[in-house]
């Protein structure tokens, strides 16, 4: 299995949903990446970190509340948000970021 600095390496952009399994918010989420992942389908990558099993990670990038997303390409972070997005406003934030 890759490690979190690897998979954020990709040339191909990467989601990360930093989430917990308690917040409302973050359950509201889940739809919403999965049907992202259906329209971008293999344009981007979106992967899943629980917040309360990957604390190391969480803290790495400070994140202070769920969900907290972020997108990288090459490792770099290009975009963040915290809170809940419609699934329009995120494809529209991944097309003008990794373009």
């Amino acid at each position: 299995m890759s490690s979190f600095n690897e998979i954020i390496q990709s040339d191909k952009p990467v989601l990360v949903d930093f989430f917990a399994t308690w917040c409302g918010p973050c359950q509201m989420l889940g739809p919403i990446l999965t049907e992202v992942k259906t329209n971008l389908g293999e344009r981007i990558s979106i992967i899943k970190i629980d917040v309360d099993k990957n604390q190391a990670v969480a803290a790495q990038y400070q994140v202070r509340g769920v969900p907290t997303m972020i997108l990288f390409q090459k490792g770099k972070p290009l975009w963040r948000q915290s809170g809940v997005l419609s699934k329009e406003d995120l494809i529209k934030v991944i097309l003008e970021k990794c373009n």
